[in-house]
């Protein structure tokens, strides 16, 4: 558990029945088969007994994503509705806050859908899936999405590193591999870019960009601690103890068993406290809300 620590969990899916409900049905497959969540979930979840399982696990907030996965039309595509989460939001606003998916192909329209979330109803960063589209995260699509988020002066958060096969009619190629970030950090060097899903298997490539740019970090989540790489332990523990931040991406990770994990780590107490809560407070500016 995280002990005196309010964690601040940073990659949530919202698992409420109204959600999944905007979900294909690759869902159970995928979840309960390859990634081992719980099948009880597989029907959905409240928001209050979501907040009984973060309170159990000492999570005190958490970041829901409203995901754009995919050319809404094509097999196994879906874009959550960015309302779902604001009425999470506003129905919780001590526990909750939005990410809202970015999907390149929307264009302008996206962009401004973005800003009116972020404007209008409270959402405090950007979320991407890059191997749903099959774009690396360095394409031009992206562009816009990363110039606005500037202009909002809010984070983007991005998987990289390996996708897996989450529908099996449309099969995802890993096009997010870490040294893309470097490109979009060099053009965009005021931009605060989140690598989430710890890179895995370029964790190395991730850690350097990580190093080599001032707002580019990485979000330790999607993969359970025990098996982090032992680079990335050595960074976490270490010279990158300011970059990176703490996530589930709840299912795929149990919010109690992914506390567990971490406090089997031992890692430093100052540490333990920026990763869980004070790194994700400085990038997202959260304590100036």
């Amino acid at each position: 558990m995280s002990g005196s620590i309010k964690a601040i969990d940073a990659v949530v899916n919202i698992w409420t029945p109204e959600a999944l409900a905007h979900r294909p049905n690759w869902g159970p497959g995928f979840f309960v088969g390859k990634m081992k969540a719980d099948q009880g979930l597989m029907e959905g979840i409240s928001l209050e007994a979501t907040i009984d399982r973060m309170d159990a696990a000492g999570i005190e907030k958490a970041f829901l994503i409203a995901p754009k996965s995919g050319r809404v039309g094509l097999p196994g595509c879906y874009h959550l509705p960015y309302a779902v989460v604001a009425r999470a939001v506003e129905r919780y606003p001590d526990r909750f806050y939005g990410l809202a998916g970015v999907d390149p192909y929307e264009g302008m329209e996206g962009v401004r859908q973005l800003e009116r979330a972020v404007r209008d109803d409270g959402f405090i960063g950007a979320h991407c899936y890059p191997h749903w589209f099959d774009l690396a995260p360095d394409h031009a699509k992206y562009y816009p999405f990363y110039a606005k988020c500037v202009e909002l002066d809010v984070p983007y958060q991005l998987q990289v590193g390996q996708s897996m096969i989450y529908a099996p009619e449309h099969r995802t190629r890993s096009v997010g591999r870490p040294i893309t970030l470097d490109a979009v950090a060099c053009d965009f060097p005021e931009l605060r870019l989140i690598g989430i899903h710890v890179g895995i298997p370029w964790v190395e490539e991730m850690i350097a960009m990580a190093w080599k740019h001032p707002n580019v970090f990485i979000g330790a989540d999607a993969h359970s601690p025990k098996y982090w790489p032992q680079a990335f332990v050595n960074y976490l523990n270490s010279y990158g103890q300011d970059k990176v931040i703490f996530g589930t991406d709840f299912p795929v990770l149990d919010f109690a068993r992914t506390l567990r994990e971490i406090a089997a780590l031992d890692l430093k107490s100052v540490v333990r406290e920026k990763f869980l809560r004070g790194n994700v407070e400085r990038i997202y500016r959260l304590t100036e809300r």
